[in-house]
């Protein structure tokens, strides 16, 4: 597919990128290339193959899905600049 350079200001007034004058024949060839290359990758067969999501297989480690408190309440109130009866003290915001 070529592209001229009529095609490559229309590109790039949609994509609100703004191009000199002086470069959109050059990147009218250039994005001409990419496009070639694309139409080449058309033409491979793919029958029969996997569409993967990366190119080294993985699988993620799974824990237990089980509800728990954590375990760490008093680590986590220790921080807080006051406690009361296992909950955090917060200043009265509306009056």
């Amino acid at each position: 597919m070529s592209l001229d350079k009529a095609t490559v200001a229309k590109i790039a007034h949609l994509a609100r990128i703004k191009v000199p004058e002086a470069d959109q024949e050059h990147l009218a060839g250039e994005l001409s290339n990419i496009l070639n290359f694309v139409e080449q990758l058309n033409e491979v067969d793919t029958v029969g193959v996997q569409p993967m999501t990366s190119v080294a297989p993985h699988k993620l480690r799974r824990r237990p899905d089980a509800v728990t408190d954590g375990g760490v309440r008093d680590a986590v109130l220790s921080n807080a600049p006051e406690t009361a009866e296992g909950f955090f003290v917060v200043p009265k915001v509306v009056e």
